[in-house]
């Protein structure tokens, strides 16, 4: 399968895709990202197949479980429940070669997760990539948002 990368434009705090309609309305997150914004923002996302392997929110994720060393409490901070936040695990999980987050079952604190070495690295270059592109289409979304309307009708 060739995976591809995709940059996609949302006008913050409003932007809606046809699944996001399906699902029940909630608190927005605000990702410690900032892609929450007052204005339009890029986001990257890496696809492979028919998935988003990696994107904002999963990196925001991942970063809950290494802070907090449990799926759980990282999928509350996001306003999730824990089935969310596994099925987004187990995405990027079948989206690599090897597990990004490896879940421990059980013990006396009822088990807990963590970033595996490659969970680690790849959270590290996918914070890179969006500075990154961020820089790279500051210029051009400043364009945009001049001619964007303030919120979408």
């Amino acid at each position: 399968m060739a995976s591809f990368f995709a940059l996609s434009l949302a006008l913050a705090g409003s932007a809606l895709t046809a699944a996001d309609c399906l699902r029940p309305r909630r608190k927005p997150y605000t990702s410690p990202m900032g892609s929450r914004s007052a204005g339009p923002v890029a986001r990257l996302r890496i696809v492979l197949g028919g998935d988003i392997a990696l994107g904002p929110g999963k990196a925001d994720l991942m970063e809950g479980i290494r802070d907090t060393g449990s799926i759980a409490a990282a999928g509350r901070r996001m306003g999730m429940s824990y089935k969310q936040a596994w099925l987004l695990i187990e995405t990027m999980n079948a989206c690599f070669a090897k597990p990004l987050v490896a879940a421990v079952k059980g013990g006396e604190r009822g088990g807990g997760a963590r970033l595996t070495p490659l969970g680690e690295d790849v959270l590290q270059r996918f914070r890179r990539m969006q500075a990154s592109s961020a820089r790279a289409t500051a210029k051009d979304l400043a364009a945009l948002k001049r001619v964007m309307r303030k919120a979408p009708r």
